[in-house]
């Protein structure tokens, strides 16, 4: 008897009914187009470790509903071209196992697979960056910028830099420069920001660094002859430490500049050394590992010698905070998923549903010790990213220290800019925008 009807024979006998790895019946699947090499690793390798000690320490407590969790890496090196390359390779999930959620950390390559996985039916995770008008979820169903848009970023930083003048109307004659990454991540907000300048009488001058970054001299000589009140950066890897450092040399004052959300990390400031001392930067959650969740995680995972941090000095950082807390998101879409569609791996379809009508509040936050590390989110089909608001920390030396209370973006003001975007997209692409009065 041949190989084939031998194997035949068997499963037949053991009534069996799949020749498919068994363990995969049970698996939900992750694919991660992560990036540990190049100028951008330490943001990769931080937030990827966060989000893969997660998922351990889920499946060390059972999975979700019984339902283990799987994934593996392609290495992107952050480049756009690989994070396609990467996305085809793993969309269609892992030895019968189906793919839950893409999650690239890239706005270079969640634009360039953004239509991808629209046609895929594969939700896009975009946490704290992305495509902003995505926030709209009638024209982008599988698209998900979670917790803060980029519009939404700046415009929580010039809402805390009015608070420091009494109100918004401090803001006006104020003179900030943005400098930026230049890349489409760095260039997103140039445009919104032109507009909050004009709404509020500010003066924006808008300076671009190459990628990657390492030499910023004309630009911060720029900066010390426009005098500013306050410089945003919006910087990205090795830019942030050499923008600190080169702003000491030209003497502007390190405590008046504010790092957006990829420019908050550990990883930013201790290159700079001494010069970093004083910088302030914005942040959706807090490092450190006074939450419930992250000595879950030392205990079940950390302590066992199954982190996937290379350093464990990096456990509660920024970045790695960060990946935990991602972690927690996409779980929990898929936890609430398994509520409508049954307690089993579900398609990128089903979990897709599970991100629109996520609903974190400080009571699903506390059960799930992530209260003070996730701010409480609620999305829908109108609103996939749900919160909008930042805190703000300051480098004191040795770690960050929050230095505010939350501070909520202007969504009001920044909605209509984001539906005409959105429908002028749908316009473009031929799309007829969901109705979001009937969506369930």
């Amino acid at each position: 008897m041949c190989k084939r009807h031998l194997l035949g024979s068997l499963v037949l006998a053991l009534g069996l009914t799949t020749l498919g790895p068994v363990q995969a019946a049970g698996e939900q699947y992750f694919p991660l187009q992560s990036y540990r090499v190049g100028p951008y690793a330490a943001g990769g390798t931080g937030f990827f470790g966060g989000f893969i000690d997660y998922l351990k320490y889920v499946n060390a407590n059972g999975g979700v509903n019984g339902v283990k969790l799987v994934w593996s890496e392609c290495e992107t090196e952050y480049i756009v071209e690989k994070g396609v390359e990467c996305y085809e390779r793993l969309k269609n999930g892992r030895n019968g196992a189906p793919a839950a959620a893409t999650n690239p950390l890239s706005v270079g390559i969640a634009y360039a697979t953004l239509e991808r996985s629209t046609a895929d039916r594969l939700p896009l995770i975009t946490i704290n960056h992305g495509r902003t008008d995505s926030t709209d979820g009638s024209v982008f169903p599988y698209v998900f910028p979670l917790q803060l848009n980029p519009y939404s970023e700046v415009s929580a930083i010039l809402n805390w830099i009015a608070l420091q003048g009494g109100g918004v109307d401090s803001l006006k004659g104020k003179k900030i420069v943005t400098l930026y990454h230049g890349s489409p991540y760095g260039k997103e907000t140039n445009e919104v920001l032109q507009q909050l300048a004009d709404h509020y009488g500010f003066a924006l001058t808008l300076l671009e660094v190459p990628h990657p970054g390492n030499e910023q001299q004309s630009q911060w000589l720029n900066i010390r002859r426009i005098k500013p009140d306050w410089v945003i950066l919006r910087g990205w890897g090795v830019m942030n430490p050499v923008a600190i450092k080169t702003a000491q040399k030209v003497g502007y004052p390190v405590d008046h500049i504010i790092g957006n959300i990829w420019s908050n990390s550990e990883e930013d400031v201790r290159p700079a050394g001494a010069a970093a001392k004083g910088f302030l930067a914005i942040t959706t959650h807090p490092s450190g590992t006074d939450f419930p969740v992250l000595q879950g995680i030392a205990r079940d995972v950390v302590a066992k010698g199954q982190s996937d941090l290379a350093d464990p000095k990096r456990f509660g950082t920024v970045y790695y905070n960060l990946g935990v807390v991602n972690g927690i998101l996409n779980v929990e879409a898929l936890r609430l998923a398994q509520a409508k569609y049954g307690d089993k791996p579900l398609s990128g379809e089903q979990v897709r549903w599970g991100f629109e009508h996520l609903n974190l509040d400080d009571a699903r936050l506390q059960a799930l010790g992530a209260k003070g590390l996730v701010q409480p989110l609620k999305l829908s089909c109108a609103d996939h990213e749900g919160g909008g608001a930042i805190r703000i920390q300051q480098w004191d030396g040795e770690k960050w220290q929050l230095v505010s209370d939350w501070v909520q973006a202007d969504r009001a003001f920044l909605r209509p800019i984001i539906e005409a975007s959105a429908r002028q997209y749908a316009k473009e692409k031929g799309i007829t925008p969901r109705d979001c009065s009937k969506e369930g």
